[in-house]
């Protein structure tokens, strides 16, 4: 199997029902045809120098400049920091001192926890709330299965009537694996070391900084090793942050196998609708492969400076507790859809937006859609998606997973997107998703495909180039590997990220050898 490295020109996409079409469950699903895979995986492409790329992008812009977020940078981080000891304690189960030093300082960065003076934790409510030393108070609450939303300043409730999705499956206690948590009694694999097995989920899950808390490896889809923390289990779910968007990029992805869109097609927003508007260029595509070129300031843009007194709108649509799609569609363009590729949070908030919209235009349940469509599909049981206070996945990343179901995803994209003989996902979708985006290539960085997946393109991981993966914040992975038929899985607390990313790669690297190539 290959990673490919070319144009977009390789890509030929049969064109199927709009947004704008009506969809019917006889609809054709859309299919993307790609050139042939070649075996082996391809030479690590050279990385460009951030110079480099920050000339390339000042060069291509478009006139325009950013609009600042509006409210305190100091609140919006407290709101991030409310809402991840929501989900730790709540959800997770982790105690509340421990969530507090060592979760989710992406959204509630640690140096700020200090300017909070008062903090309650009410389990009854399920409600977190903080008081900073200049009396601003931040309030996240734990809302059904849409998880835990960032309150408004001032307001005591959302704008949407939460609900409780319950799986249609039957339970995993009594299901086999992969469907349910039953796992075969055999323990031995055609060409697995299982000695060099035991010896990387050790060397992976590292010493007790690196703070991992669950670690997962399949091998053609069966467990081969798994390990938790003290206190957490195969259903705990854990902070995921980014691995997130794969899992709305999948969702997109549904919609187009269900004949709702087509990745080629603009994207429909409302809001781009008006005569002239230069958004409408903007394909799914385009917004899947981190391309839209819409204009935001994110920590992760080349030469990024950190300023305590400018919020980045990478994590306003987080923390904003405002209407987080209408907020991404309206934001300007940058540059021109496809030319530059960005990691900024607006593209896949945008994708959960035609989430939103791809579900009412089913007349589906918006909230219970992600469930009914994947989870039930593919056994996945332990998931909880957070929202805005408007009901809005924010599935850019405001999630909490189980490891196990992390591992069940990465097996249907192993799979190409088929599930027990149902294709859940376009015929040719992964190829394209783990294929290098155009923008990202022109910029010389190789290391992002379609889909919100990483591509290791550039060798950095001790991994075939054309593994790809899921990661989010604070080290956490999902990695799949074509040519050994691996999904490798590690979650752990934020705090741990750095000193973790040795023994993984030690543990991924004991891995390449205890499994033979397919």
């Amino acid at each position: 199997m290959r990673r490919f490295i070319a144009s977009a020109a390789l890509l030929v996409l049969a064109l199927g029902p709009t947004l704008h079409a009506q969809a019917t469950a006889t609809a054709r699903p859309a299919r993307i045809v790609l050139a042939p895979p070649t075996k082996g995986a391809p030479e690590a492409i050279k990385t460009a120098s951030m110079a480099s790329v920050i000339a390339r992008g000042d060069s291509l812009q478009l006139p325009g400049t950013r609009e600042p977020v509006p409210g305190a940078p100091l609140s919006h981080h407290i709101a991030g920091f409310a809402v991840t000891l929501c989900g730790a304690v709540f959800i997770t189960g982790l105690e509340p001192a421990d969530a507090a030093a060592n979760v989710g300082f992406f959204a509630g960065p640690l140096k700020y926890r200090s300017e909070v003076k008062d903090t309650v934790i009410d389990r009854k409510t399920q409600t977190v709330k903080l008081t900073l030393k200049n009396g601003v108070t931040r309030v996240a609450r734990r809302y059904g299965s849409q998880g835990c939303v960032p309150l408004p300043i001032g307001e005591d409730s959302v704008h949407f009537t939460p609900s409780i999705v319950k799986s249609a499956l039957p339970p995993a206690t009594t299901t086999p694996w992969p469907m349910g948590d039953v796992l075969p009694k055999k323990t031995d694999w055609a060409g697995v070391d299982s000695a060099l097995v035991a010896q990387a989920v050790a060397e992976a899950f590292g010493p007790d900084s690196a703070m991992t808390l669950g670690f997962v490896v399949t091998y053609k889809g069966q467990i081969i090793g798994e390990k938790y923390a003290k206190g957490i289990n195969l259903h705990s779910q854990l902070e995921s942050w980014s691995m997130g968007k794969s899992l709305t990029g999948s969702l997109v992805a549904r919609l187009i196998q269900m004949g709702v869109y087509r990745l080629d097609q603009a994207a429909p927003f409302p809001e781009w609708q008006k005569p002239g508007d230069p958004r409408q260029q903007i394909r799914i595509m385009d917004i899947m492969r981190m391309s839209s070129g819409l204009r935001i300031l994110a920590p992760q843009d080349p030469g990024y400076k950190e300023n305590e007194a400018v919020y980045p709108d990478h994590l306003y649509l987080y923390t904003g507790s405002v209407n987080e799609y209408a907020y991404a569609a309206s934001r300007p363009q940058q540059w021109k859809a496809g030319t530059v590729g960005r990691y900024r949070n607006v593209d896949p908030v945008l994708a959960s937006y035609l989430v939103r919209l791809g579900a009412e235009k089913l007349k589906q349940d918006y909230h219970a859609f992600p469930t009914r469509a994947l989870f039930d599909k593919i056994g996945m049981r332990d998931v909880t998606i957070y929202t805005d206070p408007y009901g809005n996945f924010l599935g850019q990343g405001a999630e909490v997973i189980a490891a196990r179901d992390w591992a069940r995803l990465g097996n249907l994209y192993l799979q190409d997107g088929l599930w027990n003989g149902e294709r859940l996902l376009p015929a040719g979708y992964v190829e394209y998703a783990r294929t290098i985006a155009p923008g990202w290539l022109a910029d010389g960085r190789p290391v992002y495909g379609g889909g919100f997946l990483w591509i290791n393109g550039d060798g950095r991981e001790p991994l075939p180039t054309n593994a790809f993966a899921f990661l989010g914040a604070g080290g956490q992975s999902a990695w799949m590997v074509p040519t050994h038929g691996l999904v490798i899985v590690r979650i752990g607390k934020y705090r741990g990220s750095n000193a973790s990313e040795a023994p993984l790669r030690k543990g991924m690297a004991t891995l390449m050898k205890a499994v033979k190539p397919l």
